[in-house]
């Protein structure tokens, strides 16, 4: 059975303690939802199921996906689950509500993203009291969302790994990012994200602000400043990973609506694009970033494609390093990959990146006029995702 996205919408993404960090993550998710059903037209009385990711939970209350869809006004009739694949959460959000349609449970399903890094909490486990001594409170955002479970270090130490791995120097790196922040601002400038972003109203001392671009970018961004930042992750003189090749620590949200071939007729709307194919992989936790390799070649080979055939990927950026070792290993021809900028000028909402990848990529295939494309991420833990989209151009 044929699966159609019918609408999608993204939230701005904001900076770490910056313009959206009053919103806690279901309130975003709930702005991107409620967007993606207008531009859809589908009444929300139409929806089978609301799926969400979203990793940093803490504190957060029971289900802030079932939060979300009720802050957007679907009604309490419609249930909502929460997925974290961590980075690839919002992706596999949508890959679970277009099996949901094509089991046949489901006609209408929106499927998404939503984080707020910003309002992570620290915690401490205080359940069987401290007898003696000083608690230290542990940062649920690097615990839960930044940190390798199995080696005990952080996101940019695998990122270090692939760099020796593939032997990607420093230069390579910032080269890369440069260019993704120098998209980003050349797409900024031109406009290219607004038909994608939904404008975000937060509260302000002179009254309600309307937050409508993405503030994590940095125009001006080269090759030359970017060299002068030092290593953040090895400090035994061999580190080439910085903050600025990196991907940021941000918030945001992202929704799309899934519809069955039936209901898109019944509906008589057009669709943005058919869900033609999904896979996910495996690799070792201490290269994750390398999991969009085998992600994307069994998509690929899933929809019948081969790498030529594809108009644009959409890579989520959470290192330079790993990009860049997925375009090489791919032989991806890179002004096919992330056209407008990727995450390290954008940022890395990490539970909605999985979804910001594809709303941005549906927004771009229909602004170049593209047919195929691929959005795809690595996941923390060592694994990968990716899903194949289509026009009907």
């Amino acid at each position: 059975m044929d699966v159609y996205i019918i609408g999608a919408a993204r939230t701005p993404i904001g900076s770490l303690n910056g313009q959206l960090s009053g919103l806690p993550a279901h309130e975003l998710g709930g702005i991107a939802i409620k967007e993606a059903l207008r531009r859809a037209g589908v009444k929300s009385d139409q929806v089978s199921e609301v799926i969400m990711g979203q990793i940093l939970t803490a504190g957060s209350g029971q289900n802030p996906a079932r939060q979300a869809a009720m802050k957007a006004g679907i009604p309490k009739e419609v249930t909502s689950m929460l997925v974290n694949m961590l980075c690839g959460s919002g992706l596999k959000a949508v890959v679970l509500g277009a099996q949901s349609i094509q089991c046949g449970s489901a006609s209408v399903v929106i499927a998404g993203g939503q984080e707020s890094m910003s309002q992570a909490p620290h915690c401490v486990q205080m359940r069987a009291g401290v007898k003696f001594g000083d608690t230290p409170l542990v940062d649920t955002m690097m615990k839960d969302g930044l940190v390798d479970a199995f080696h005990g270090y952080s996101m940019g130490t695998t990122a270090e790994n692939v760099a020796k791995q593939y032997s990607i120097t420093r230069a390579d790196q910032d080269h890369f990012s440069a260019l993704s922040q120098q998209h980003t601002e050349a797409a900024q400038k031109a406009g290219r994200f607004k038909a994608e972003i939904v404008p975000v109203t937060v509260p302000s001392r002179k009254g309600s602000v309307s937050v409508d671009s993405d503030e994590f970018p940095r125009h001006g961004t080269t090759v030359e400043t970017l060299s002068k930042l030092k290593p953040a992750f090895a400090s035994d003189g061999t580190g080439t990973v910085t903050a600025g090749n990196s991907s940021g620590m941000n918030d945001g949200a992202a929704a799309v609506v899934l519809a069955s071939k039936d209901k898109v007729q019944e509906l008589q709307c057009t669709p943005l694009a058919r869900v033609v194919s999904w896979a996910q992989a495996g690799v070792d936790p201490s290269v994750m970033g390398l999991g969009p390799i085998p992600a994307i070649q069994k998509a690929l080979s899933n929809a019948g494609w081969k790498v030529e055939d594809v108009d644009l990927f959409e890579l989520n950026e959470a290192f330079a390093a790993q990009s860049l070792a997925v375009i090489n290993e791919l032989k991806l021809d890179k002004a096919k990959v992330n056209v407008n900028g990727g995450a390290i000028a954008l940022g890395h909402p990490i539970g909605a990146s999985g979804c910001r990848v594809l709303v941005t990529l549906l927004h771009a295939l229909a602004s170049t006029g593209g047919k195929k494309g691929v959005a795809a991420l690595c996941v923390g833990g060592g694994m990968g995702i990716a899903v194949c989209v289509e026009r009907d151009v």
